[in-house]
């Protein structure tokens, strides 16, 4: 069964389509603790803990990268010809 997410009463779209709404155009950057790395980014090297990191992830939530300033992560975005947006 396909999920639809309904916007208002006027307009519906899928599930599916929200999640592809933005590829290849858009990013996002999310701040991150470096506890949470393992689970994003399985291949980085073990990080101390305790630390703000901060991530970067295409419009359908595939991790980009990962670096210690949201300058950086903007500036990759930027770098790749994505629009970046930050999640809080």
């Amino acid at each position: 069964m396909t999920e639809v997410v309904t916007i208002n009463e006027n307009a519906a779209v899928t599930a599916e389509a929200l999640a592809h709404l933005g590829e290849g155009m858009i990013a996002y950057v999310k701040p991150v603790r470096s506890e949470d790395v393992p689970g994003l980014f399985p291949q980085a090297p073990e990080i101390a803990p305790g630390l703000q990191l901060f991530a970067l992830h295409a419009a359908d939530g595939t991790p980009i990268m990962l670096t210690d300033s949201r300058e950086a992560a903007i500036a990759n975005a930027w770098s790749q010809e994505l629009q970046a947006v930050s999640v809080h």
